[in-house]
């Protein structure tokens, strides 16, 4: 099928007429899917595995443990790609996407992509329109724009799609979120959700000079879409990357998705008015993400629920006293260490807070919660779940891509529940956080979540998405 590519300019102008068609709902990508790869059986199912070391290791083999065939790896390192491959002998190995999908595409039904985030639009969008199936890490894109276009492009093609936050395929996580929208602790106008993130080098320039590219890495497929920069060892690959503005999205892309999940899934807490970086160093030399900050994110009245505020915070960072106060006496000790011991890894948490009590989840992903204060709560009965339940029971990474695989082999009706209709938005509200860490300290960015764009700091719309580098363009069909 020939194709033309996607610019910045001719997305975002294009982007408000299509937005009606885009899932927002839990289930709204995954409609009866359409077979593809040669219109294969279901009991035959074909995976080609983007990204197969870090975390893109374990998603391989979970996707292979559900009755895959994994028929293709790829990975810009050679050597992951060996170590990968040693477990999947039968596998075709890659080191450039466009090549994988290109060379073996009507063979696949399914592609996993676990790379770097500045990666993910351009090897899923290009997938979505041959037809396969998608599961993407979190966060679902590097940038708003392509958040978007990711939700877009899966409404249009129908096709089973899944992002990474498996804390969303745990029964606990979903029960959480009955809890609070049964009223259990009355109107929620404020949130608080603080991470030990980062963990990687952030708040740095860019190092000077550069060293030789390792024979083994494919540096051209790593940079990708990204503007081409030397390679420095240590620096971006493997690991370090998310710290920095051209390949990662710092600690709130990179667990907010997580750890914001359950709260926002509950409270409808997408698509803010407004954001705020109130705490915010800046990102430094226009390279890396602040060491630490603190965000307010502006939500207006939604579906009868009220207005209100949601708060972000990371790097040490932590809610006001007169809100951690509340936290039961183990949790309380917790965090008086962490404050005796500024710079090392600390807690996460969130606190929904309500009118009648507190929604407490000390998890990253949602897996356990406590209504306070305990007292008043003693005798609290969970309501009738009102969310589907994963009937497979392994553990959370497992579970994710039981529900995943067996809703692209038309076995579990309810469907994916993190579909990029729901994670596109989940991601795109996130996102409008790191347009505030661009704007200064205390700079209110009024945001248009329809259109976009900051209605009156435009300097941050040019970041909303960008050119890619030449040949890494998101390919769309011709209609």
């Amino acid at each position: 099928m020939a194709n033309k590519t996607t610019t910045r300019r001719k997305f975002l102008g294009q982007s408000a007429a299509l937005t009606a068609i885009a899932g927002t709902g839990f289930y709204a990508s995954s409609a009866p899917h359409r077979l593809h790869a040669q219109d294969t059986p279901m009991s035959g199912l074909s995976a080609g595995c983007i990204g197969v070391g870090g975390k893109g290791d374990s998603d391989t083999t979970h996707i292979a443990e559900q009755g895959v065939e994994v028929a293709a790896i790829c990975d810009v390192d050679k050597d992951t790609l060996t170590k990968k491959g040693r477990e999947l002998p039968k596998a075709v190995h890659f080191t450039d996407f466009r090549e994988m999908l290109d060379q073996l595409g009507d063979k696949l039904d399914i592609i996993t992509c676990s790379t770097p985030d500045h990666t993910h639009a351009a090897a899923c969008v290009k997938a979505m329109h041959m037809g396969k199936h998608v599961y993407c890490q979190k966060p679902l894109t590097w940038s708003i724009g392509e958040a978007r276009m990711m939700r877009e492009v899966a409404a249009e093609t129908g096709v089973v799609t899944q992002m990474g936050n498996q804390g969303t395929s745990q029964d606990i996580l979903r029960e959480g979120v009955e809890v609070i929208q049964s009223g259990a602790i009355g109107e929620v106008k404020e949130v608080h959700i603080w991470s030990n993130r980062p963990v990687w080098p952030q708040g740095k320039g860019r190092p000077a000079g550069s060293d030789p590219i390792p024979e083994s890495l494919n540096w051209d497929a790593w940079i990708g879409p990204a503007p081409m920069r030397p390679y420095k060892a240590g620096e971006y690959h493997t690991f370090n990357w998310r710290g920095w503005v051209d390949f990662g999205t710092g600690a709130l892309g990179d667990m907010a998705c997580h750890t914001t999940n359950l709260p926002v899934m509950a409270l409808q807490l997408w698509d803010p008015i407004a954001v705020t970086a109130i705490t915010n160093p800046g990102i430094v030399e226009g390279e890396t993400f602040p060491a630490n900050t603190a965000i307010k994110f502006e939500f207006p009245e939604r579906d009868g629920l009220p207005a209100c505020n949601f708060f972000w915070y990371d790097g040490g960072n932590l809610p006001p006293d007169e809100v951690i106060n509340q936290l039961p006496k183990r949790e309380l000790a917790k965090i008086q260490e962490q404050k005796k011991k500024p710079g090392q890894r600390g807690t996460s948490g969130a606190m929904v807070m309500g009118s009648k009590g507190v929604f407490y989840s000390g998890d990253d992903y949602g897996g356990r919660y406590a209504l306070l204060p305990r007292d008043n709560y003693r005798d609290y009965k969970v309501p009738e779940p009102t969310l589907p339940r994963i009937p497979f029971k392994g553990n959370v990474d497992q579970n994710q891509k039981w529900e995943f695989v067996s809703t692209v082999k038309g076995e579990y009706e309810p469907g994916t529940m993190s579909n990029f209709g729901y994670a596109g938005r989940l991601t795109e509200t996130i996102l409008v956080g790191n347009l505030a860490l661009r704007a200064g300290e205390g700079q209110r960015i009024e945001w248009d979540a329809k259109e976009l764009k900051s209605t009156n700091v435009s300097s941050v719309n040019e970041h909303v998405m960008r050119e890619a580098r030449e040949g890494w363009e998101i390919a769309q069909p011709v209609a």
